[in-house]
């Protein structure tokens, strides 16, 4: 298994297709918060979460969806879009809300990176809770060419998906090696996102409160819940797949 990583969808070279030499299997990565929220709303029994980069085009997809079982999720600038059921709070996902409802999603980072690898046979979404579970399923689908992609920040860099696709790596090294399989890296931001996590594994909520999208949340209020949660190191073990087109469902 070969691995690389992307730390922004603006990054993400061209997507070609496995036998042209493209990735089989991408992860995209959006700790704070999309993926963790994802990966919660999926748990909690959403029927399934539909990302999109526009939200214009998730407006019209979620009116033609039957309104007693439809949620819109909208986040621009760590806020929630005006008029919408949910912000990107993973905290906010309760089971009596989402239970059986597709949740119509769009967040200033995260979705944009679905969009960029949507093209790839197996798409996946990790958080630090479900980073193990993630990693297994890699494995067990045999995945030769990985994408591991982040969302950044407006196009920039962060630490906080960064430090999620080192775990992630981390997980790989164990699993691969216990089932004896080869791993390798297919770029430096793959190995120095290894290092970031070696540094930060004790206190991964140290991390995230560092990281500047974490000083920006600090900023916008009280978030301590929702970073708690978001550095909740495995403690999932739901794997949200792309089921058909800009649609994740729990595997």
């Amino acid at each position: 298994m070969q691995v690389n990583y992307f730390h922004t969808s603006e990054a993400v070279p061209p997507v070609l297709g496995p036998a042209e030499g493209g990735p089989d299997a991408a992860v995209v990565i959006d700790v704070l918060r999309a993926t963790t929220t994802i990966a919660w709303s999926l748990h909690n029994g959403a029927e399934a979460v539909a990302a999109f980069a526009d939200l214009t085009a998730l407006e019209t997809a979620a009116a033609a969806w039957p309104p007693e079982r439809c949620l819109r999720a909208g986040e621009r600038g760590g806020q929630r879009v005006s008029g919408y059921d949910l912000g990107n709070s993973p905290l906010a996902v309760t089971p009596g809300l989402v239970g059986g409802k597709r949740i119509f999603m769009s967040t200033t980072n995260g979705t944009r990176s679905l969009a960029a690898v949507g093209a790839v046979p197996l798409l996946l979404t990790a958080c630090l809770p479900n980073r193990r579970a993630v990693a297994r399923r890699l494995i067990e689908r045999d995945s030769q060419r990985v994408w591991i992609v982040g969302s950044g920040w407006e196009g920039d860099y962060s630490l906080e998906d960064s430090l999620a696709a080192g775990a992630l790596a981390a997980a790989l090294e164990e699993l691969a090696q216990a089932a004896r399989l080869e791993l390798r890296y297919g770029n430096d931001e793959m190995v120095a996102a290894l290092a970031l996590w070696q540094q930060w594994s004790q206190n991964p909520e140290g991390c995230l409160r560092t990281a500047s999208h974490g000083q920006r949340l600090i900023g916008l209020g009280d978030h301590d819940a929702d970073f708690a949660c978001c550095a909740a190191v495995d403690s999932l073990e739901i794997v949200p797949m792309q089921a058909e087109a800009g649609v994740l469902r729990a595997s």
